[in-house]
């Protein structure tokens, strides 16, 4: 069976606000003005868009079939209005290379405990200058060996041996108080060999 018409539209899909004292603004109309249509030409304050007019739904529908977006405009700029690229014209930013967009104006923001810049000198110290990713694994696996975020391949084979040699217990008369460095060792290189950033 199906349920009965509602005489008033769902709040979700119909943009009804109830719940206030405004009344339509149609002449005449005591209805509650719970559908709000755009300002009136030339109503704007300053620099600010102008008040919303509100109508009941009868008025506001009326309003909504006699509305004309493009009234006033010259051909020209109907179809100005109408292009594919109508506002992509404007020049937008580049992305960042080095793994950290541009700081902002610090000017523009109170920071007293220096939050947001700490966060993003941190994050910019962490990137490559080839703007290749790495993770957080990453990041500690070059710590386990005493990188850089900016070390190359050659780097991390060469730091690999020094490391190798300097634990390894055939190197050390059979000393195996450094088998966990070692082994820790071992896996950070494993893993960032195979790494994006050492490709």
């Amino acid at each position: 069976m199906r349920a009965p018409r509602k005489d008033r539209p769902n709040t979700r899909f119909h943009g009804r606000v109830s719940g206030s004292d405004r009344l339509c603004e149609e002449p005449g109309c005591d209805e509650p003005g719970e559908f709000r249509a755009p300002p009136l030409e030339g109503a704007a304050a300053g620099d600010r868009p102008g008040r919303y007019r509100w109508f009941c739904l009868d008025h506001v529908r009326a309003f909504n079939a006699g509305y004309n977006y493009f009234e006033g405009m010259t051909a020209e700029e109907i179809h100005d209005a109408q292009r594919p690229l109508a506002g992509w014209e404007r020049e937008t930013r580049a992305f960042a290379h080095s793994g950290a967009d541009r700081p902002p104006r610090w000017a523009d923001f109170a920071d007293p405990l220096d939050a947001i810049g700490a966060r993003f000198r941190e994050r910019t110290a962490e990137a490559r200058r080839d703007g290749r990713p790495l993770t957080d694994g990453d990041r500690r696996a070059l710590k386990v060996l005493g990188l850089g975020a900016d070390a190359d391949r050659a780097a991390l084979r060469k730091r690999y041996r020094e490391l190798l040699h300097r634990y390894h217990p055939d190197r050390n008369g059979g000393d195996r108080s450094h088998e966990r460095v070692l082994q820790a060792v071992i896996e950070a290189y494993q893993r960032l060999r195979n790494a994006p950033a050492f490709a």
